[in-house]
């Protein structure tokens, strides 16, 4: 059985191989984190780990449940000042072969409670459905749970969450990872695509070829909303590919058709 101390030292080796050096954490968990850290470096296991009579494994549907109980309040995040009070999670089914990560909530889904449910939401969804698939056969989610503030004006206004800001809610995507078990994850945008990768290459440069996050296949592809500003045929085809990609990696039937969307006449 995984354990919240067996998460935390893996979310903390990813986050240190990655380059970041500091954490928003009050003292004593600052000391319980650095015990456990220590004891994983020297082989120690935790004793419930080993125990005869450890408790079962638990559900995806335990573990998801968990996971949103405590982004709830997620303090690393919260403790920025730079992020909204609203939690929004994840959608779907949580059996999916294909893990959807997007950046962070904007207006609408801040409003609904649900990511991908504004503008750039519905095309994702038509862009699903020229898979053959649906909302509810993906799982959804972005890298940071909280929409980004900008001031008491902002209004219906969104903006790209900061690395600090992904930084902070890493841990909780990268746990959701681990209790899905996705077969393949198509990272939608630079945010989501640098974090779990832990790279500041642009997606341009991620695109067209296959990378990994803890041990799942990850293909890098852009936003929807990238998709909203710029409708040229080659942008649409773009995405596509890198869609077709993923439809191969799943072992989905890909029709002849479906080979030629987006190409020019």
């Amino acid at each position: 059985m995984t354990t919240i101390r067996q998460l935390a030292v893996e979310s903390l080796t990813h986050l240190m191989a990655g380059g970041q050096e500091r954490l928003a954490v009050d003292d004593d968990a600052r000391s319980i984190l650095r015990d456990w850290m220590l004891q994983a470096r020297r082989g120690v296991q935790p004793a419930a780990a080993v125990a005869p009579s450890a408790a079962p494994e638990m559900t995806v549907e335990e573990k998801l449940t968990l996971l949103r109980r405590r982004a709830e309040n997620w303090k690393p995040a919260l403790r920025l000042g730079t992020l909204r009070s609203t939690m929004v999670f994840a959608t779907g089914n949580p059996h999916a072969r294909l893990m959807l990560v997007g950046e962070a909530p904007g207006y609408d889904e801040e409003r609904l409670g649900e990511p991908f449910v504004g503008r750039a939401g519905q095309l994702l969804n038509k862009i699903l459905t020229a898979m053959g698939l649906s909302r509810d056969e993906v799982y959804i989610s972005n890298v940071c749970k909280f929409r980004p503030d900008m001031g008491p004006e902002q209004g219906t206004a969104n903006r790209p969450p900061t690395a600090e800001e992904v930084a902070a809610c890493l841990p909780l995507i990268l746990a959701e990872i681990r209790a899905i078990r996705p077969a393949c994850i198509v990272c939608l945008g630079g945010s989501s695509a640098k974090a779990l990768l832990s790279s500041e290459s642009s997606v341009s440069s991620m695109r067209g070829r296959w990378l990994e996050c803890q041990g799942v296949p990850v293909r890098v592809t852009y936003h929807p909303s990238y998709l909203l500003r710029n409708e040229a045929l080659s942008a649409r085809r773009s995405v596509w590919e890198d869609m077709l990609a993923a439809m191969e990696k799943l072992g989905m039937p890909i029709s002849e058709r479906q080979k030629r969307y987006f190409l020019p006449a």
